[in-house]
């Protein structure tokens, strides 16, 4: 295969890529008009649907416009050369084997993101506040950017410059090695995400002694979970939407609770919702999803390593001689297509775990509770009750909520 073959199958897989996200799109705004299921007729009355609705087609417009601008970038970066250009650039500060890569994809993510922060400002300042959501200010939404970008300089910046070191000391193996550093930082991050990067962005302060701490520390019990500590996470500031997650790997786990999740639901509400997530570590999914994300991160290094050192994915992107960051820009997007259908295939994965996260709840009798918690999500949420069968199928990581009550309603404590 000649590099200019290579080039027209790289902008082909763009933009069929773009075509298809739009038509997924366009199937899922057909449905926006469907009626609510009749089990789902508490979820929101007419006045406040209507609102969902005006919501779901804002945020698709928008979604249009701006894919279509990100379209545009990567259409005319491989048009008008844009990454060789950004290689000689790089080149001209700095022809060292780790400084011109980490430069190039300085440049490329620094004006990425600054192109893209307009959207980001009307999506949070405009859509969310709309509809009551957004509660970041200026000021944090700037400071949010800054952190971003010297956390991703240096965590990013810090694994770049381990693989091209890597890479250079021995390019036959270096997928191997490269392949170590990648899962053991995510089993590092996996273990201390909560305690090193979350309070860069959020205050976590430890639930207070009451009712709903004893209710979760003695439904751990009874489940045989031990619950190290449980922490209440400031997410008003940013935003009205409520989650609750788990961290930590081995014997103690940590609860993170949203304090706008406290603040809507009840105990049981809440109890139902942690019980979920307990479900996930009884039935091993986490440490499944992790081995599975591990071998499909050293099958891509692996076959990336076979084409590293080639001229040909430099030269489809306009770079003459073999170089290791447009190389992994190339096999990128070549090897987007194989990255969505093992995307489909963890969603299915990932659906048929949640159903059993589910049944786990149900076991111990809160199934009701779970109910009413999802009802309550979906309706402050302004979440989607009718998505199109074929967006679920190939896109959604949790099944539909009418999907998962029904399933609820059929369990037995």
């Amino acid at each position: 295969m000649t590099p200019e073959i290579l080039y027209i199958v790289i902008l082909t897989i763009v933009i069929i890529g773009f075509f298809f996200d739009q038509i997924l799109g366009y199937l899922n705004a057909s449905w926006f008009n469907k009626p609510v299921p009749e089990i789902l007729s508490d979820v929101y009355d007419a006045k406040k649907y209507r609102r969902q609705q005006e919501y779901k087609l804002e945020n698709y417009r928008f979604g249009i416009i701006s894919g279509t601008f990100s379209f545009i970038l990567i259409t005319g970066m491989l048009f008008l050369g844009g990454f060789a250009f950004a290689d000689n650039l790089a080149g001209q500060i700095s022809g060292h084997y780790i400084l011109k890569p980490l430069i190039f994809f300085a440049m490329i993510i620094l004006a990425s993101d600054i192109l893209s922060t307009p959207f980001a400002i009307y999506d949070t300042f405009v859509i969310e506040n709309k509809y009551g959501f957004n509660k970041t200010t200026p000021k944090l939404f700037i400071l949010d950017k800054i952190k971003g970008w010297l956390l991703g300089a240096i965590v990013g910046g810090g694994i770049l410059t381990l693989i091209l070191w890597i890479y250079k000391l021995n390019p036959e193996y270096f997928w191997l090695f490269a392949w170590l550093v990648v899962v053991a930082f995510s089993l590092f991050m996996n273990m201390f995400y909560s305690v090193l990067i979350v309070p860069l962005f959020n205050k976590q302060t430890p639930l207070e002694d009451g009712e709903l701490k004893t209710a979760i520390m003695q439904f751990g019990e009874k489940a045989g979970f031990n619950i190290a500590k449980i922490f209440v996470i400031d997410g008003s500031k940013r935003s009205t939407k409520a989650n609750a997650y788990f961290s930590g790997m081995g014997p103690k786990k940590r609860i993170v609770l949203y304090d706008t999740l406290i603040s809507k639901m009840t105990t049981d509400e809440i109890l139902a919702v942690l019980a979920h997530e307990i479900g996930h570590y009884k039935h091993k999914h986490i440490y499944k999803s992790m081995f599975a994300s591990i071998i499909e991160t050293g099958v891509t290094l692996f076959i990336f390593g076979l084409f590293a050192g080639s001229n040909i994915l430099s030269q489809a992107l306009g770079v003459d001689e073999a170089s290791f960051h447009i190389a992994l820009i190339a096999f990128g997007i070549i090897y987007s297509p194989l990255t969505s259908v093992l995307g489909i295939v963890s969603s299915v994965f990932s659906r048929k775990a949640e159903f059993q996260a589910d049944n786990f709840a149900a076991e111990y009798g809160l199934a009701e509770s779970l109910i009413s918690a999802l009802k309550k999500l979906s309706s402050h949420n302004m979440g989607n009750l009718t998505p199109h069968p074929l967006v679920v199928f190939l896109s959604y990581s949790h099944p539909p909520v009418l999907d998962r009550v029904l399933n609820l309603g059929k369990q037995k404590p």
